[in-house]
């Protein structure tokens, strides 16, 4: 499991079969002080976050399987939870992105 921040929403307009309730956001996954730590991703969402959300994300197989109400469909990265506070080390993960 990883610490993300979405960063926007996807639109698609031709989707796999199985993906089509599934809403899908642009995810910058963050490190411990909530700096980004990579590229950005496209990940599905079995939840109601937005932008600015920081939320915790999980990746491979298990990814496929966390969608609600689906048997197997291709996907890499899900966002399985919103993050309302993160201790790391004694310091709070700031729930604002870092400018």
């Amino acid at each position: 499991m990883y610490l993300g921040r979405v960063t926007g929403r996807l639109v698609a307009t031709v989707r796999y079969e199985g993906l089509e309730s599934v809403k899908l956001q642009l995810l910058e996954p963050v490190n411990e002080a909530g700096r980004s730590t990579g590229e950005q991703l496209v990940a599905a969402c079995a939840l109601d976050v937005g932008p600015g959300d920081l939320v915790h994300f999980i990746d491979g197989r298990e990814a496929a399987l966390a969608l609600p109400d689906e048997t197997f469909v291709p996907v890499d990265v899900a966002i399985t939870g919103y993050a309302e506070q993160a201790h790391v080390e004694g310091a709070t993960l700031p729930q604002e992105a870092p400018r």
